[in-house]
């Protein structure tokens, strides 16, 4: 396979890495903290992330010559950052595997169409509305010191975004880097070089925990991140076996969850970089641009301790913005295919304010009695 027919694949697959980490990593750092996480476990984490979503894209795209980009969840990971606060680290991997091996289940068995009609779309929108609804919130709850670096981030995003739509979660993140180099609030001279090394975690099996969170996160990543993905993929004129990457994409997580990769899936946004005709006029080598950010990630995987670092660096707010910022554009999407149509409003409505609400019965979170709520009234409102 040669990579250098078009100079193009090695730019949209590098742009693909960038915008996958830069748009992520922030809501991956709140999810492990929010579990707990020692520092060698976040290490570990980050890590088989980048293996393995690199490493699943490159198989994946090499066997089919398709170009298949994998991703973690960041649904999902909101959906951790918000609800494994009161279980223990050991108790979120069981969480973890639970949830992959339910993707597992529906690649293997071909449910993975039937499931998708089963949850009507626009629930599955308002649920994850009802998560991602906090970090868009947060984004303007930081202290008056924090308001200008937050202000200069989110004037950044919204030009860059007017302009050039794919580069704006990049700019953000340049903008507030530019902004605290400035203010002598980030020197990059103390990041320390150095490997990831992975670090085991034995689950621990709670079973309110895995229907609160290990269902939700099943969920999420099935209809917000995996579907999304299939459908960005056919959009492109490719028709790949669907059954077999559902699957692989489950498998890798059951096999990566006790070092902390939390949930594996299709790329969609970031695919598209390297599904447009921009990554080559040819259709048939695009796929090699899709190895190629492979590569990176693998890369960025084994420098996953550097990459924390990089973020450990830099003040909370900031965090706190680049991953609410980070989110807007799910978030908007969201709120928009959730409440689409008119006569499906009162399911939606529901799911959407006991998603965000919080509340928890039997230590069973909100995402979980938000869908269900939702889909007792979906299934049982007289039909005209």
């Amino acid at each position: 396979m040669k990579l250098s027919s078009s100079p193009t694949l090695f730019s949209a697959g590098f742009l693909a890495v960038l915008v996958g980490y830069t748009s992520s990593i922030a809501i991956v750092l709140q999810a492990a903290q929010s579990a707990g996480a020692s520092a060698a476990q976040l290490n570990s984490a980050m890590l088989v992330l980048g293996l393995g979503v690199g490493g699943g894209t490159i198989v994946l795209s090499l066997l089919t010559r398709v170009p298949i980009l994998l991703a973690w969840s960041t649904p999902g990971a909101a959906l951790l950052a918000t609800s494994l606060h009161t279980y223990s680290y050991a108790e979120a991997i069981g969480i973890f595997i639970f949830a992959s091996a339910l993707m597992v289940l529906v690649g293997v068995s071909g449910l993975f169409h039937r499931f998708s009609r089963w949850i009507p779309s626009h629930l599955a929108a308002a649920m994850l509305a009802g998560i991602l609804v906090h970090f868009g919130i947060a984004l303007f709850n930081v202290d008056k010191s924090a308001q200008a670096l937050v202000g200069v981030m989110l004037l950044a995003y919204l030009v860059v975004r007017w302009t050039w739509p794919r580069l704006a979660i990049i700019a953000t993140l340049f903008a507030g880097i530019i902004f605290l180099s400035l203010q002598g609030a980030w020197q990059s001279e103390s990041l320390n070089w150095h490997w990831a090394l992975p670090s085991w975690q034995t689950p621990v099996w709670n079973s309110a925990a895995l229907l609160g969170v290990g269902v939700p996160l099943f969920l999420v990543t099935l209809s917000s991140q995996n579907l999304p993905g299939v459908a960005m993929i056919q959009s492109f004129g490719y028709q790949p076996r669907l059954s077999p990457i559902i699957t692989v994409t489950g498998l890798l997580g059951v096999v990566l969850a006790p070092f902390g990769g939390f949930a594996y899936n299709l790329a969609a946004i970031s695919a598209a970089l390297c599904l447009s005709p921009e990554a080559d006029p040819n259709p048939k080598n695009r796929y090699k641009a899709t190895v190629f950010a492979g590569g990176l990630y693998v890369l960025c995987g084994l420098l996953g301790a550097t990459i924390i670092g990089v973020f450990y660096v830099l003040p909370a707010p900031f965090i706190t913005a680049l991953a609410g910022i980070a989110l807007i554009s799910t978030l908007s999407q969201s709120f928009a295919s959730a409440f689409e149509k008119e006569d499906q409003r009162e399911s939606t409505l529901f799911t959407f304010l006991v998603t965000a609400s919080g509340l928890s019965f039997f230590n069973v979170g909100s995402a979980f009695w938000g869908l269900l709520l939702g889909l007792v009234i979906h299934y049982a409102r007289p039909r005209s």
